[in-house]
């Protein structure tokens, strides 16, 4: 099993391992659904081997220049389905310190922008508090289905993130003149972009099954994780009470509200 440091997906401490596996294995642990993403190429990804020392050290011979293949649509169509799901992101990142990323993002089917960058990349809304969140993007609810595209240290003045619909599919191809590009899903590269390639990312049918606390308090571990501090200027209007950390009446839910995601305040036993 692989942890992270961060602890986003872990909503449970080390300690409680034995009894979560438990419950899990006698069908009583809560779970929740959250999307995956998965991609279509203009070609199979692969790694050459003459890379793969500069990939593991960041150092190596020049990359031989890539020989011209079929890239556009009329030529290749749809793409090739590449068989990878990703909880957290696709990223493509430049190969060489002393190339850029230079990609064109389509939304959608429709051209975005083209960008200059150390990088681009796509999240989940699992995958916003990870690169993403570090790049600048926004953080989403795991609730949520979307794909959130953000540029990584762009050359260019419109840094924002985009946050597109589960059916507004993101593409990204390298320009001509472009240096080469490893494809990195979940933190691991699983190919590298030649100049005129392109990949799209979008939700995959299936989904992941996390197990989960009984109160999912997402927004409450958001909080401790980061430390958030409140404003000083805010702390002073308080007069000397700090805010409430759950905001709800202790009374039974109206019919009209009934829709929305309230859980409880407190968590009782796995």
């Amino acid at each position: 099993m692989k942890a992270g440091r961060v602890g986003f997906l872990t909503p449970f401490a080390a300690t409680d391992l034995p009894r979560v596996l438990s419950a899990a294995l006698a069908g009583r642990a809560p779970t929740q659904e959250r999307m995956l993403l998965t991609l279509r190429a203009s070609r199979p990804l692969q790694v050459p081997p003459e890379l793969r020392t500069l990939l593991r050290y960041g150092r190596g011979p020049d990359p031989v220049p890539p020989l011209p293949r079929p890239s556009t649509l009329d030529e290749v169509g749809w793409g090739v389905p590449l068989g990878l799901n990703a909880l957290n992101d696709v990223v493509f990142e430049k190969l060489g310190r002393d190339r850029q990323t230079s990609v064109a993002v389509y939304l959608s089917g429709r051209l975005f922008a083209t960008y200059s960058a150390d990088g681009v990349l796509v999240a989940s809304p699992t995958g916003s508090t990870a690169y993403s969140f570090a790049a600048g993007g926004p953080v989403l609810s795991p609730r949520l289905n979307a794909l959130v595209f953000t540029p990584v240290a762009p050359h260019m003045a419109f840094n924002r993130s985009m946050v597109t619909a589960p059916d507004e599919p993101v593409g990204v191809q390298l320009l001509p003149k472009s240096g080469q590009v490893a494809v990195v899903v979940d933190g691991r590269v699983h190919g590298i972009l030649d100049p005129g390639d392109w990949v799209s990312v979008y939700p995959a049918r299936r989904r992941a099954k996390l197990i989960v606390a009984d109160v999912d308090d997402f927004f409450g571990r958001l909080r401790d994780q980061f430390s958030l501090a409140d404003a000083p200027a805010a702390r002073a209007d308080t007069g000397g009470e700090p805010p409430l950390l759950v905001n709800r009446p202790d009374l039974p839910v109206p019919e009209e509200l009934q829709h929305l995601h309230l859980p409880a305040e407190q968590s009782g036993p796995v």
